[in-house]
């Protein structure tokens, strides 16, 4: 076995009125064969807490198992979220996966964005992971950045389809995205959207887990197991991209009665929700658009015009 070195410290954000230092924490794992660099990143929204506790796990097992090449990790990249239980930078209110490639004179979101990206691009990475929660009680799945016929769209697909995780292409391109400000500059990068937010789900941790060893064990930079993980999927949904979508939306206001749960398979005009007054009254029917699979709920029972009820994986 190669040797393995971890080292830990901080990257500053900011000095505070009260002249205090806030930092974002940094972690690597190198070994001493030469090999591919992965990066990990979690805790980009505030609540979204899962990532950071996948990259702990990953970094404990990685102390006595890498192989080759190194994997670095920013677990923890918006503190100020963290801290007040809020999915945007506390101070200025400002959604960091819209503030890259970043900007150092720039807005705070902008200047943090700046200082995670360029730490990033300066290792010149393999791979850029990029772990989320999504909502109330959602299965695993992988989202990817509107493909093309760029070879490197095609290299994302390819790591997606080794997750072992439901794959999704997201149906808008968001430009100040990390991943998409990555993929710009010809990095691979993904999300994994792991299961709901707030709280820390061991189940959706073990899986986030078993992805991303899925990868690293491709790149050959763990040991190999005899299989590769598998999330539990029909056939029809293993090795194909679906689309996201939150349509249908609501058409009324009331109380949501959910029809079909995440995980289930449903096919056009299926009812999937029903939407009561507050005499308990129904006063809408909610039917899908299109076949395909359920992959969460709103993280409310209230519904209103316009509102997204549920967010579905749809055949492309």
């Amino acid at each position: 076995m190669p040797g393995i070195k971890q080292h830990y410290s901080f990257i500053k954000i900011l000095t505070g009125s009260d002249l205090s230092r806030r930092r974002i924490p940094f972690m690597s794992v190198r070994s001493e064969m030469e090999g591919p660099t992965v990066w990990l990143t979690g805790c980009m929204h505030g609540d979204e807490i899962g990532g950071t506790v996948i990259i702990h796990e990953i970094f404990r097992k990685l102390k006595h198992m890498l192989l080759k090449g190194k994997v670095l990790a920013f677990p923890l990249m918006n503190p100020f979220g963290f801290e007040t239980v809020s999915r945007n930078i506390a101070i200025s209110e400002e959604d960091l996966n819209r503030s890259f490639p970043g900007n150092d004179k720039g807005t705070l979101g902008e200047r943090i964005a700046s200082k995670i990206f360029n730490h990033i691009m300066e290792s010149k990475p393999s791979l850029v992971i990029d772990l989320h929660n999504d909502w109330n009680k959602s299965i695993p799945y992988v989202l990817t950045d509107p493909a093309s016929d760029r070879e490197i769209d095609r290299i994302v697909l390819d790591y997606a389809g080794l997750t072992g995780l439901l794959q999704i292409e997201d149906t808008e391109k968001i430009h100040s995205s990390l991943t998409f400000s990555l993929i710009r500059q010809n990095i691979p990068a993904m999300v994994l959207e792991l299961g709901e937010s707030l709280i820390i789900n061991e189940k959706n941790i073990t899986i986030g887990i078993n992805a991303i060893w899925n990868v690293l064990m491709k790149l050959e930079m763990v040991p190999a197991l005899d299989e590769y993980y598998q999330y539990p999927l029909l056939l029809e949904f293993r090795n194909t991209t679906l689309r996201y979508s939150s349509l249908p939306l609501s058409s009324t206001s009331g109380v949501i009665r959910f029809l079909k749960k995440p995980g289930d398979i449903i096919i056009r005009g299926q009812k999937i929700a029903r939407v009561y007054n507050a005499f308990g009254k129904q006063i809408e029917t909610i039917a899908a658009l299109e076949g395909g699979i359920v992959i969460g709920h709103t993280d409310s029972a209230m519904a209103f015009p316009g509102s997204p009820v549920m967010a579905f994986g749809v055949f492309k």
